[in-house]
């Protein structure tokens, strides 16, 4: 097996659920430094900052959802994948009941491991 799909969709819901978190510190960060009572030009400078270090977050939190999206790509072709070896294991396991003595339908090839990527492109040399 090539990927644990279940253990990919918790890291998928992972890398969503920190990208949510890290909007929501963004906003508060930002709300907490609009709310100080202080004001003048240093005041204005450190709402600036962390206006732009929100900003810097909102970009991870992004980068977070499009990880999480690419990941979620992936596991869904992998999941495919996966089926179509077992898929082609079964075949073959079939085959390899009916057995020599079925009119020569028996497997002439060495079968790939069980759920080997090999499986997609097995020939086992019946005809």
């Amino acid at each position: 097996m090539y990927g644990d799909v279940g253990v990919m969709r918790r890291r998928v819901g992972e890398l969503r659920e920190q990208a949510s978190e890290v909007r929501a510190r963004a906003q508060s960060l930002v709300a907490q430094a609009e709310s100080v009572p202080w004001t003048g030009r240093a005041a204005e400078t450190m709402r600036e900052r962390v206006r732009d270090r929100a900003a810097r977050m909102r970009d991870a939190a992004r980068l977070h959802d499009e990880a999480a999206q690419s990941l979620e790509k992936h596991l869904t072709e992998v999941a495919h994948l996966s089926e179509a070896i077992a898929a082609a294991e079964h075949r073959h396991r079939g085959q390899e009941l009916d057995g020599p003595g079925d009119g020569g339908r028996g497997s002439t090839a060495e079968a790939p491991p069980p759920g080997h990527r090999d499986w997609l492109t097995f020939d086992s040399g019946e005809r």
